[in-house]
């Protein structure tokens, strides 16, 4: 009886102590923060210039471990089996995140993931050695119509922003090409300049601060032209209906407390107005594009109604 009466107690005890330690988060604990590519690409260098911004406002360490594979699956998978105590964050892509929910079955509940906010948007572009004869889209997929399936397009894997930009120019343009995955874009890189492969799917970020004397961009997947490369004509200007970016932000799991989303979604917000972040973002090329959590959440479902509708065509034409 004595026991049954504590019990109302006890419950009191544990959610103050649930409560404080809440309030004491992060607590001098590291947070680890995982991201879903190799290093070296547009996500891995996003992540890693904010970690030092985060690290001040939350007063912990960020570090950053690289877990790349099978378009995110496997950093998705390792977010959704950590525990849900606000110290394991990890990178969230889209198309990446949408598009893996369309093509297979996954070994983790995408409904179990929450944005904490979108940083970066960032057009698409194919890229080709710098001694290519393809000098234009025009150029390639004149050669792809005469020769089927011999271009070859290097990605970050099934249902990346790359593989869906050539999804539908293939579409667009009524050729067929091969995409062969990679597990970042400087893998992709490297065979690119081997010789290994005829492209790559890069992004404008990405190629801004490439090697311009090694290689060479084709055309971007924007409605408009982006400032970071205002010279380089878009998809549609060359007469192929292609839009296609990569979303880049930071997620956790939903079960993480409430007030430990939005002690993390404030220090972003805070790192990404500070006028040191934003200079270095501009030096590696970053197209800062701010959206929260809920807002970037809210416009998921119809993108992801977009890229059915894109997976649906090719298939009908295979």
């Amino acid at each position: 009886m004595t026991y049954l009466k504590s019990l109302p107690l006890a419950a009191a005890v544990l959610a103050s102590a649930t409560g404080a330690a809440h309030a004491d988060w992060p607590a001098d604990r590291p947070v680890e923060m995982i991201v879903a590519y190799a290093p070296g690409g547009g996500t891995d260098i996003m992540l890693r210039t904010l970690a030092p911004y985060l690290e001040s406002e939350l007063d912990a360490q960020f570090p950053v471990l690289n877990r790349p594979g099978a378009a995110g699956e496997i950093t998705y998978t390792a977010l959704s089996q950590a525990r849900p105590d606000g110290y394991t964050v990890s990178s969230l892509n889209t198309p990446g995140f949408l598009t893996m929910q369309i093509d297979r079955k996954l070994r983790f509940d995408p409904a179990e993931i929450c944005p904490i906010a979108r940083i970066v948007e960032d057009p698409g572009t194919f890229i080709v050695p710098a001694s290519s004869d393809f000098q234009t889209l025009e150029d390639l997929v004149a050669f792809a119509k005469e020769n089927p399936g011999a271009v070859s397009i290097g990605t970050t894997g099934v249902g990346t922003d790359e593989h869906m930009a050539m999804l539908q120019l293939e579409r667009s343009a009524d050729i067929d090409l091969t995409a062969i995955p990679f597990g970042g874009a400087n893998e992709a890189k490297t065979a690119l300049l081997g010789g290994h492969i005829t492209a790559i799917g890069l992004n404008v970020g990405e190629y801004a601060t490439a090697d311009k004397n090694a290689m060479r961009a084709l055309g971007q997947f924007a409605e408009e032209r982006s400032v970071l490369a205002a010279d380089l004509p878009t998809a549609k200007e060359q007469g192929y209906d292609v839009i296609m970016s990569s979303e880049r932000g930071l997620a956790t799991r939903c079960e993480v407390p409430e007030e430990i989303r939005a002690r993390l979604a404030e220090a972003v917000n805070a790192a990404l107005a500070n006028p040191e972040f934003q200079a270095q973002a501009q030096q590696q090329s970053l197209p800062l594009s701010f959206q929260s959590g809920s807002d970037w959440q809210a416009a998921m479902p119809a993108r992801l109604d977009r890229y059915r509708e894109i997976f649906a065509l090719i298939k009908e034409g295979q």
